[in-house]
């Protein structure tokens, strides 16, 4: 049986590091083998579940069996598919080449491509029963679905096949003998190989498709399997960001059917709050009167916001209280976890 897959998606800052370790620590603690994944270079997972360091390759949390985290390393998942879909001789050459690099290091669609491949590979390898990504937030989310067939798009595109020509059996030979003269000639007149070296990184870029085109699609099928819940704040960007999603993201990836709202103000202070025996002045009674009723007006702005998105995209709204500090241990987490009303309810029962 093949791991349960729940996809934590949203703007960047909104919490769904910190959201994603809360409902893997909830999921280990249920008896669920589980393992938590995240491509947040700053090192909020580990900070999160309370552990110095996590690398690329799943390793147990200690404190909580049945609990495995790992922070993807983009360089390494990319050097691990280069080997894995070109010949050894061209994979050599990309992973040596600038341009390569620049595209797998600094585009955030290959980032997300890149946490694709590896979240498939954990699916398929059925050590765990539930794995939770915490996915790239990129385009607020939203590239983590596109990815795979942006990345099938641009490998296997019009533009470069026109450029590299038909895929056939000895092309880079007859690019040797027809092409690449007129491209020294070329560079020549430009004072460097950059025509030439650029034709090169083409063709092994090509070479790709075959594989990387197939893994798309696997990752494709996986997603639309797995549970998706985007996380937002009621504020405008990540508003803007949320929006973007429901709207723009291909009908055929299957979209979440939850919105959790992070970081809410408690609906209590929409009533107003009193000062009782403040030892302030009147000039400052004043001043904290106003912010209260400020603090009001900014609970019953969030509560509109959140009623009419669920209400416009037909979605599960969910609530996740404001806290003066982040978690940064499992037990924090867990807490984190039971002050959120029907969140656990999207983990798998435990099991027997």
């Amino acid at each position: 049986m093949s791991s349960e897959v729940l996809v934590i998606t949203g703007g960047g800052g909104v919490g769904k590091t910190t959201l994603s370790a809360a409902l893997a620590v909830g999921a280990a603690r249920r008896g669920l083998t589980t393992c938590v994944i995240t491509v947040d270079p700053a090192k909020r997972l580990a900070d999160a579940l309370g552990v110095q360091t996590l690398g690329n390759h799943p390793s147990e949390v200690k404190s909580t069996p049945g609990l495995w985290a790992a922070m993807l390393d983009v360089s390494a998942s990319w050097e691990a598919m280069v080997h894995r879909h070109a010949a050894p001789e061209v994979a050599d050459r990309l992973l040596e080449d600038p341009f390569f690099r620049a595209l797998a290091d600094r585009f955030p669609a290959a980032q997300a491509y890149a946490a694709g491949e590896q979240m498939a590979e954990h699916i398929e390898s059925k050590r765990w029963d539930l794995l939770v990504v915490d996915t790239p937030p990129a385009g607020g989310g939203i590239d983590f679905y596109t990815a795979p067939r942006r990345m099938r798009e641009l490998i296997g595109g019009r533009l470069l096949r026109w450029l590299t020509g038909a895929s056939l059996p000895g092309r880079r030979a007859i690019y040797k003998v027809t092409a690449r003269p007129a491209l020294k000639l070329a560079d020549a007149v430009l004072g460097g190989p950059l025509l030439e070296e650029i034709a090169e990184f083409l063709l092994d870029l090509r070479s790709l498709y075959d594989g990387l085109s197939h893994r798309a699609k696997a990752i494709e099928l996986h997603l639309r399997r797995a549970t998706s819940i985007v996380v937002t704040t009621a504020y405008p960007t990540p508003m803007r960001e949320a929006r973007r999603f429901f709207e723009d993201l291909p009908p055929e990836v299957g979209p979440a059917s939850t919105i959790v709202f992070n970081k809410q103000l408690p609906e209590t202070w929409s009533a107003g709050m009193t000062l009782r025996n403040a030892d302030v002045s009147p000039q400052d009674r004043i001043a904290l009167r106003d912010n209260l009723a400020g603090w009001a007006e900014e609970v019953k702005r969030q509560h509109d916001v959140k009623q009419d998105f669920a209400a416009r995209h037909s979605l599960e709204l969910l609530n996740v209280p404001w806290a003066e500090t982040a978690p940064t241990s499992v037990d924090a987490l867990a807490e984190l976890l039971k002050s959120a009303p029907g969140l656990g309810d999207h983990l798998p029962p435990p099991r027997r």
